[in-house]
């Protein structure tokens, strides 16, 4: 059950906490509202906040899911029926994150082809099939995704870009002054180089992204879920299958293990940010420390998360949490098809802010909050899930 209501932990705070805590910081103008606005949002380049955990989190529960699943699907349906399991899943979740980005509202090439569920999609292919393939010899999964996050600093820090910064404002003066519009056409004829550079477009990622990766980019000139970084992506989910394996380990107590994942989570975090001081910690870029400071937080936060639902047997707090966790792909579509916010607001909005005042979009975001709870509830109480 801990993992089921970490998911919707997180989940909670893109469909409706965030909201919660933006409307209170209206209403009281108390520095722990504005701290916590704060924390959820995004930073825009270098740094972490809360904000930046949700989805390497979510990815993170994706692997320690795989722990789960793969063996089950090995034990009832064997190796080929898991090996198409796993891909067919794969594929249709990549198809629902092309809809979810606007799907074929625009033509081509005005399609983002590369998001938030696409790289979940990525992520939990590349595991489950390395799961499948290696699951016996845990060493060759940890050598992998050693080798993942050694080997994308590589490549980011040691491999030449071309010396030009894919950013509207530094591209304006060279397309000024040589008289060329076409970003593409400078950009291919740019003839100095150079390394280890981490600033927004101006670093191998995002040179790949611009280069390699068609259809709409998030960023114009390239994407933040993008081809190379996609690579620590997948460590990140190997992180979360590591620690569904130790929590089904049997070693020790089930106290000594929800510890354990603690103590290991602080130590990454650590490390995470002293090797930040040579590779930032950049979320849009999936760096190396930033898998480890967000696998950090994510190994600590499962930690107490089964300590106290699974060890302690503490679970009448965090029944909404799972609700929401044990339907999350549904709920991440209903945040943006049905958004909770709009909903609260045509049942009661006007009449609300009339009565409530200032208070009234804290008021306004309770019941959103309500609305995204009972929705969850009434999924979860007749067994109604959505599964890929």
């Amino acid at each position: 059950m801990s993992l089921d209501a970490l998911r919707g932990f997180d989940m909670f705070w893109i469909a409706g906490g965030g909201l919660m805590v933006a409307a209170l910081d209206r209403w009281t103008s108390l520095p722990v509202f504005a701290g916590l606005r704060r924390q959820l949002t995004h930073v825009a380049w270098e740094g972490f906040r809360f904000y930046d955990l949700i989805f390497p989190l979510f990815i993170f529960m994706v692997g320690a899911a795989i722990s789960f699943s793969v063996p089950r699907s090995l034990a009832t349906s064997g190796h080929r029926a898991t090996v198409r399991r796993i891909l067919v899943r794969g594929v249709v979740l990549f198809a629902i994150g092309l809809f979810y980005s606007g799907g074929l509202s625009t033509e081509w090439p005005d399609i983002r082809l590369l998001g938030v569920l696409n790289r979940i999609a990525l992520c939990y292919t590349a595991t489950a099939l390395l799961f499948l393939a290696f699951g016996k010899r845990i060493r060759i999964l940890i050598a992998v995704t050693v080798g993942l996050l050694l080997g994308y600093w590589a490549l980011m820090a040691l491999v030449p870009i071309r010396d030009i910064r894919l950013d509207a404002a530094a591209l304006a003066p060279r397309m000024e002054a040589l008289g060329e519009t076409n970003v593409a056409v400078l950009f291919a004829a740019e003839t100095g180089r150079v390394r280890g550079r981490f600033e927004p477009g101006y670093n191998l990622a995002n040179h790949v992204d611009f280069q390699w990766l068609p259809g709409r980019l998030y960023d114009t000139y390239f994407d933040p879920e993008g081809l190379l970084s996609t690579l620590p992506a997948v460590a990140t989910c190997l992180l979360g299958l590591f620690a569904g394996l130790w929590l089904q380990s049997g070693r020790g107590t089930p106290s000594r293990r929800s510890r354990d994942l603690v103590v290991a989570g602080v130590l990454a975090i650590l490390v995470g940010h002293g090797w930040g001081v040579l590779f930032p910690v950049i979320k849009k870029l999936w760096t190396s420390s930033y898998v480890l400071v967000a696998g950090g937080y994510s190994l600590v936060l499962l930690g107490l998360f089964h300590q106290v639902v699974d060890v302690w047997g503490w679970r009448r707090w965090c029944q909404p949490f799972v609700w929401v966790g044990a339907n999350a792909l549904t709920i991440y579509l209903a945040a943006q098809i049905l958004n909770f916010k709009r909903l609260a607001e045509r049942l009661a909005g006007a009449p609300v802010r009339s009565l409530f005042g200032e208070a009234g979009d804290t008021v306004i975001a309770l019941i959103a909050v309500f609305l995204l709870f009972g929705f969850a509830r009434f999924l979860y109480r007749r067994r109604l899930f959505l599964r890929v």
